[in-house]
């Protein structure tokens, strides 16, 4: 069940943000003005984010209300009641009283604690997905920024390397520690990629028309790719820690992930904020969102790129989600950098491009990487069968 459940996961990652990068390229050239005699380029990343996050939440909630379980409160539908750990935490209380009063009185106290407690736990919840809300949505600005002065080629080698902050952030944050083998995967993947994109032999383009060409504008680069790479590890680890220390559901975490990056993005996006580099570069009294608006009045041609973004970037997001939920950052990480790997692959095989030997041992290394990692799981479902027949066998003997 769950080689099928990773299996659909991945098919599901893949499809749909396979349609989102062709989406992606669309909105980054030039669309036609209404005027029919000049072309303009979309350069609102914050409105593209908002827009994702929104219909990301409402697929979520339609998601939840679909699968719920008929008669279920709001606030357990939502992942915020969780008066049940509460209980579960407290239950020790009400155990320890001997005679029958004291068990009335002990009961009633430890409902009450326990109200109190899972009250102050869907508060902790709650800050801890803005938490989250918060890296993603000062992460996204760092990644545009930094392409303001380093070739996209760089940017994606700094990428395919994601699993090596997630790693980081995990142990930083939250001190938890990985089976040996994980290590020896993530080094085969980013090694793997790093190989592939190294030995590319595309001529990177110019930086930027207006990025600055030296030594200064490179480290510059660099410095916000290593920002947006550490906010990506905090999202992540982040993300592994509510699912340890709390029983919410995939879907219910991206809900109110995206919910709180729609409201800080639009805040971003429509108060009249000074020009803050990186973060909020527009400048004068009109906001960025009034500015996105004005050009799809002018470019209507625009939508249909900009729904097809947001459309699959939230249904893509219920397969990381579910991802998310049942098998950790790490192997979510592993899949969406070898998507880019497979969509490499199509591309040579669609559009009949060259490889070189480094690229093609580069692509052999990531697969041998994720061949280790089929094979442990492999091993250790084909073990927890075993103790699940030896216990069956166990209980029909008695």
């Amino acid at each position: 069940m769950s080689v099928l459940r990773l299996g659909l996961c991945v098919l599901g990652v893949y499809s749909m943000f396979l349609l989102w990068a062709v989406a992606q390229e669309r909105l980054s050239v030039p669309f036609q003005h209404i005027d029919g005699q000049s072309t303009d380029k979309f350069k609102s990343a914050l409105f593209l984010g908002t827009c994702q996050s929104f219909l990301s939440s409402l697929s979520a909630l339609a998601y939840i209300v679909i699968r719920g379980k008929s008669g279920s409160s709001l606030s357990s539908l939502l992942g915020l009641d969780l008066t049940s750990m509460a209980q579960t935490n407290n239950s020790s209380n009400s155990k320890t009283n001997g005679s029958s009063s004291t068990k009335v009185n002990g009961h009633a106290h430890s409902s009450s604690v326990s109200s109190h407690t899972s009250l102050s736990t869907s508060k902790t919840l709650l800050l801890r997905y803005l938490q989250v809300s918060a890296f993603i949505t000062l992460a996204a600005p760092f990644g545009f920024a930094a392409l303001s002065y380093i070739t996209y080629p760089t940017m994606v080698l700094g990428k395919s390397c994601k699993l090596v902050p997630v790693m980081l952030m995990n142990f930083v944050m939250y001190r938890r520690r990985f089976a040996p083998h994980k290590y020896i995967v993530v080094a085969m993947v980013t090694a793997g990629i790093s190989v592939f994109m190294g030995f590319g032999n595309e001529k990177p383009s110019k930086a930027s028309s207006n990025g600055e060409g030296g030594p200064h504008g490179q480290l510059i680069g660099i410095l916000y790719l290593v920002i947006n790479l550490i906010l990506d590890g905090a999202v992540n680890s982040t993300q592994d820690e509510v699912f340890v220390r709390y029983k919410v559901t995939g879907q219910q975490m991206m809900l109110w992930i995206n919910l709180f990056c729609t409201l800080l993005s639009t805040a971003l996006g429509t108060l009249p904020l000074p020009h803050i580099p990186v973060l909020h570069p527009s400048s004068g009294l009109q906001s960025e969102f009034a500015s996105a608006i004005g050009f799809i009045k002018t470019h209507p041609s625009v939508i249909v790129p900009l729904v097809q973004f947001s459309l699959t970037g939230a249904l893509g997001q219920l397969f990381i989600f579910e991802t998310l939920q049942h098998f950790g950052s790490l192997t979510l990480v592993m899949i969406t950098l070898t998507r880019k790997m497979f969509t490499m692959v199509l591309s040579v095989v669609v559009y009949d491009h060259k490889l070189t030997l480094g690229q093609w041992a580069g692509a052999g290394i990531v697969f041998g990487g994720i061949s280790v990692e089929a094979w442990v799981k492999r091993k250790e479902v084909h073990a927890k069968r075993v103790l699940q027949e030896k216990e069956k066998a166990k209980i029909e003997s008695l």
